[in-house]
């Protein structure tokens, strides 16, 4: 058994110490190799098998009485379980029940409350003993894992994918399917291709192409934006301009230069009338925030007023065709406002508008905007209409366009300058620049270094469109190859150089698959999708041909770099919002008989609130406890109304500091996490305890056994809180195990209802909050269930880990992965459990750099 002073020699011997390598660097770098050991140097030069006599007595006196026999509690049989020494050193070890023991003793949740347990010092010495053990089977016997060879982009990573490569947004949802969840996210089920994505795959792939270059195509092209039936219209829009109300704000991808048609649709109710036509209203149509054009929108007026009620043709003159330029633009659609007036009713008005029925819209809303484009002006394409009308011209007066302007001019855009380069003279072009342009695309895009027999292909694709259209269309042509190349599509590894030179165990006879590092190119990858949810930059795919992102140092700065980049907002779109649910709020409706209150403006902010936190915490490298436990949340005026808090004005989020009267704060107190643990009709504690469970504490209940009843709810006759219905359930033995873990967890968080607003009873009745943590501590409140938490933070911060690896590996993390969380989670704690220390600590481990082979 090699030593830490050994082991760190041999890390130490990996890094490139040359002349201006100093003693503080060597130190430091000393120093980084024990905290990344895990190991107290204490325990270092103790035999693999010294403690397992110690654990096996401890188990003995506290777990065996209920986990042995046939009828062992969660079918853990601990009287089979071998402690010998030989077990520890054969190949097939099985490590998952000694990880399902750490992990229960680590929270505190065995022995069960109520038993004979141990004190805290006992805890601490026998989960000691555990993870010595277990690191130091680790360390003899790696088993980093298998990530699956081949594995597809998911839909997000091929937009982020689309949008550093060429420069250009796409929403990837108007192109693929979407992808399958497994294990809490979307890039685990990955590893085939089915005929639906071959085929969307495709047409994306002609579609992108001819934007990013500004083809012609077959004809004009358009983009339909809707907006939901639930989204309330009668305040400023974020990212509109201020003194407008209402409407759609949206960017999109001009691909040349020309007339475009935008035609506009009003919401209607189910009797098919415009709600708050009551009196004529403008409406803006806004490019890059600058208004090219504007509609009057009035009712068909009846006996000399504006209270008509033919809303037949109430938008059908809403469509016009403006000039816009080539290039991403802002495209807004919005009603200038002119009085903030209330309802003259007795009840204090509702915050949503969009129900004629209990909370009508007071004036027009916009239902979708459809965009369709570009015309162009030679007469083959039905455009001399394009002047006919005097708004025409007043659009064309406002963009300082005149007819001496060639609409068939294709001015500087991002995509293009990406794949031309600056100033690039067509007039002049050869094969020669076509084959250094689609010689530089590929190499970004597949990820590596590219060859002749990469380029040839595309050529060949270039050349046939060279023909058809010149040398523009050839690239076109060309582009839309690279884009439905495997290559391109699917993150394909293999074992690098080291792993030839790895060296195969044997015992007994037997040996394992070898374990080596993975390809450099292939580690700039999985560093760049784990992190941006996208393509390595130049310089990453720079270190990578120098042989110099494989080393610590290296590995490190790039992680600090990227994570200051712009681009990691993709670990908030991305990671925590499959982590924390966010993506499920969309199917998420409350019942609006009981929640009238409730619209899609509350819906998205509640999101955003959880996403402003998660962002707060990245950006400013604080604490991932204060994910649990903040002072400060970020609101609007929506959502702080929603929650009761005074003085947020507008539709823009910013931070505020709270006080304890709000019971605002951590993500157990968002409305986001609070209704999507939520039922329609009513709170569940179950599900917001099994939540808990899951996210916090990483250690969630089983699935519900078969035939399971339902939850009696209650009736006209009798009155009872959730929490006596609840106790009713849990005396079926076959319900209890698992109620009596998850529901005292959700009953600190009782007092928030289904759309996370504080509240005193439940039916009349005093809501009772109390509760208990795993390890039977009692709770009376969600700050005792948040001091809980915080009280223990190696158990919050294993878990967070476990789910960013999941995330990063695009795999379950799994028993064998143990030791190597431990050692993050340690570095962590070292660094104060930033983020950054989180995700570095997962950069450097073995899972995610090396593989195991087979022989």
């Amino acid at each position: 058994m090699k030593t830490i002073r050994q082991r760190s020699a041999r890390f130490l011997s990996a890094l490139p110490i040359g002349e201006s390598w100093g003693a503080s660097t060597i130190v430091s770098g000393i120093v980084l190799a024990l905290m990344l050991m895990g190991t107290r140097t204490t325990v270092a030069n103790e035999p693999s098998d010294s403690r397992l006599p110690e654990i096996a007595d401890w188990l003995g006196d506290h777990c065996v009485d209920c986990h042995s026999g046939g009828d062992s509690e969660a079918g853990l049989d601990l009287a089979n379980l071998d402690f010998s020494p030989d077990a520890f050193s054969q190949l097939d070890f099985e490590s998952s029940d000694w990880e399902k023991i750490l992990r229960r003793l680590e929270t505190r949740q065995m022995p069960p409350p109520g038993a004979d347990r141990p004190d805290e010092n006992a805890y601490a010495a026998i989960t000691e003993s555990l993870r010595m053990v277990l690191e130091h089977r680790a360390q003899e016997f790696p088993r980093p894992g298998r990530v699956a060879a081949i594995r597809r982009l998911t839909r997000l990573e091929y937009q982020y994918s689309i949008r550093d490569l060429l420069g250009i947004e796409i929403d990837a949802a108007d192109y693929l399917p979407k992808d399958e969840f497994s294990h809490g996210f979307d890039n685990i089920t990955v590893e085939e291709l089915s005929p639906t994505h071959l085929n969307r795959y495709l047409t994306a792939g002609q579609s992108i192409s001819r934007a990013a270059v500004g083809g012609r195509g077959n004809g004009p092209v358009g983009v339909t934006i809707r907006q939901p039936a639930d989204r309330s219209q009668e305040s400023h829009v974020a990212g509109l301009p201020f003194g407008t109300r209402g409407g759609v704000i949206f960017d999109h991808h001009f691909h040349r230069s020309g007339m475009y048609e935008i035609e506009v649709k009003l919401t209607r109710d189910r009797d098919e009338k415009v709600e708050g036509l009551n009196r004529p209203h403008d409406m803006d149509v806004l490019i890059d925030r600058k208004r090219v054009h504007r509609f009057r929108v009035q009712p068909i007026k009846s006996k000399g007023d504006w209270k008509g009620n033919d809303f037949t043709h109430a938008d059908s003159h809403l469509h016009a065709r403006i000039a816009i330029q080539a290039g991403s633009r802002s495209v807004g659609v919005t009603f200038p406002k002119t009085s903030s007036s209330l309802n003259e009713i007795k009840r204090q008005p509702f915050d949503a508008n969009f129900n004629r029925h209990r909370h009508p819209r007071l004036t027009p809303a916009i239902f979708q905007v459809s965009l369709v484009g570009p015309f162009e002006r030679d007469g083959t394409l039905e455009t001399e209409v394009a002047r006919t009308t005097e708004e025409a011209s007043k659009t064309e007066g406002e963009l300082g366009l005149n007819e001496s302007v060639s609409f068939d001019e294709l001015v500087s855009t991002a995509s293009r300058d990406l794949i031309f380069g600056a100033d690039f003279d067509f007039d002049t072009a050869t094969r020669e620049d076509a084959t250094r342009i689609l010689a530089g695309l590929a190499r970004r895009a597949y990820r590596r270094p590219v060859e002749n027999e990469d380029i040839e292909p595309l050529l060949s694709f270039f050349d046939e469109g060279l023909a058809e259209g010149g040398f523009e269309r050839g690239i076109e042509s060309a582009l839309t190859a690279i884009l439905v190349n495997p290559n391109f599509l699917f993150r394909i590894e293999a074992a690098g150089k080291e792993s030839d030179q790895s060296i195969a165990r044997s015992v007994a006879g037997n040996t394992t698959g070898h374990v080596g590092n993975i390809g450099d190119y292939e580690l700039a990858s999985r560093l760049s999708y784990f992190l941006w949810s996208s393509l390595p930059d130049d310089r990453l795919l720079d270190l990578a041909a120098e042989g110099e992102l494989q080393q610590d140092v290296v590995l490190r700065a790039e992680v600090k770099r990227m994570l200051a980049d712009e681009k990691s907002i993709a670990l908030v779109d991305n990671f925590a919002s499959q982590w924390l649910y966010l993506r499920n709020l969309g199917s998420i409706t409350p019942d609006l008989r009981l929640f009238p209150d409730f619209d899609d403006n509350l819906r998205q902010a509640f999101a955003q609130e959880t996403k402003l936190l998660f962002q707060d915490v990245l950006q400013n490298d604080g604490s991932v406890l204060d994910l649990i436990s903040t002072q400060t949340t970020f609101l609007n005026e929506r959502l702080a109304k929603h929650y009761g808090i005074r003085g947020v004005h507008g539709s823009a989020f910013r931070p505020v500091a709270l006080s304890p009267s709000s019971r605002r704060g951590g993500i157990l107190r968002h409305g986001s996490i609070l209704m999507a643990t939520s039922y329609a009709t009513r709170t569940s504690p179950t599900i917001r305890g099994n939540w808990i469970l899951e996210n916090i504490f990483g250690t969630p209940a089983p699935p519900p056994p078969a035939n399971v009843p339902n939850l009696k709810e209650n009736t006209a006759i009798e009155v009872t809180t959730l929490r006596e219905r609840l106790a009713a359930h849990r005396a079926n033995p076959a319900c209890a195990s698992c109620h009596d873990r998850m529901d005292p967890l959700g009953f600190a968080l009782q007092n928030y209802d289904a759309v996370g607003r504080w509240r005193e009873f439940e039916t009349d009745l005093a809501i009772d909050s109390s509760g208990q943590l795993p390890d039977g501590s009692d709770l009376s409140s969600v700050d005792e269930l948040e001091a809980g938490i915080v009280a223990l933070p190696e158990v919050f911060v294993r878990t967070l880990t476990e789910k960013l690896m999941t995330y990063a590996l695009g795999r379950a993390v799994g028993p064998d992965d143990g030791p190597a969380v431990r050692r993050i989670v340690q570095f962590a704690a070292d660094h104060d459990n930033t983020m950054s220390s989180i995700i570095t600590g997962i950069a450097l481990s073995d899972p995610f750099r090396k593989r195991t082979g087979h022989l």
